[in-house]
């Protein structure tokens, strides 16, 4: 088969899988319109709190940081205080566990661990009172190694950063 005819034949079948691809119902798909809630531009994120059974020191301000710093990095909202803010961000720390998942079977001690943090928060906007956001047992996972030197508080970090990139996934408009 001569190469013109073969590049004719490629470029019809490209057209016919083009035209059916057009045939789907745009509002099915992706879009490019922003993925966060248009009348929205700023944000209070005052301190989260430590539930009455966490007893873990400063996850609280570790948190609350690690939102702010989310927020400013991947959103277009900006951080204010809540007299000029048009939502507010509110949330707690319910539950921090964490468990051993494997054992040094030279030393007996810990080779690796898990922590599992649980949050709750509601994202409210304050020019209505509509609550736009929330959960109320969020749980986020991850593990730490302290046969590397790793400690609680490396492993949590990780945590508390995933937390904070599924809070602010959570503040994404609905499509």
């Amino acid at each position: 088969m001569p190469t013109a005819h073969k590049t004719t034949i490629i470029i019809l079948a490209l057209v016919i899988f083009g035209a059916v691809g057009c045939d789907v119902d745009p509002t099915t798909g992706y879009t490019t319109r922003d993925q966060y809630v248009q009348n929205v531009r700023s944000v209070c994120v005052p301190m989260w709190n430590r539930g009455r059974d966490v007893y873990r020191r400063d996850l609280e301000f570790r948190i609350t940081e690690s939102i702010v710093k989310e927020i400013q990095a991947n959103t277009k909202y900006k951080i204010s205080e809540e007299a000029r803010a048009d939502t507010i961000l509110t949330g707690e720390i319910i539950g921090v566990s964490q468990e051993v998942m494997a054992f040094n079977p030279d030393t007996g001690n810990p080779r690796e661990k898990e922590i599992t943090i649980t949050l709750a928060f509601t994202w409210t906007d304050l020019r209505n009172g509509k609550m736009l956001a929330h959960e109320d047992a969020m749980e986020v996972t991850g593990t730490y190694i302290p046969d590397f030197g790793e400690d609680f508080f490396q492993g949590s970090q990780d945590v508390l950063d995933e937390a904070a990139r599924q809070v602010v996934r959570h503040m994404e408009a609905d499509w």
